[in-house]
């Protein structure tokens, strides 16, 4: 596997490069969605609403924790995972900038 040269790209480059990485499996958006819709934290509904296998889930829900998309708080022996608002809004704001920036005078 081949170095992929991060330090010369920008902090903001590399973090939208992560997340994209992060968010470029249907199962993570679909985690995202779901929990984004809850008034709560969600513990155990996703194995049924996502249909996937319990270790599944757990490692899609490590993956976009680890991208701070997602906040987790132990409840009895239970995970329960709500979205991180200020990451997301963050993400939100880098989106608004990457594709505001772009402009069309080409064809």
């Amino acid at each position: 596997m081949g170095v992929t040269k991060s330090q010369i790209f920008t902090e903001q480059q590399n973090d939208l490069a992560q997340l994209f990485k992060v968010l470029g499996h249907p199962a993570r958006i679909a985690i995202l969605q779901y929990i984004s819709r809850q008034n709560a934290c969600i513990c155990n509904d996703l194995v049924e609403e996502i249909g996937l296998a319990q270790a599944t889930i757990s490692q899609h829900l490590k993956e976009l924790k680890s991208m701070g998309l997602l906040n987790g708080e132990v409840e009895g022996k239970r995970m329960c995972y709500c979205i991180n608002v200020n990451r997301w809004n963050d993400l939100q704001n880098q989106l608004n900038t990457f594709f505001n920036a772009t402009k069309s005078n080409c064809c």
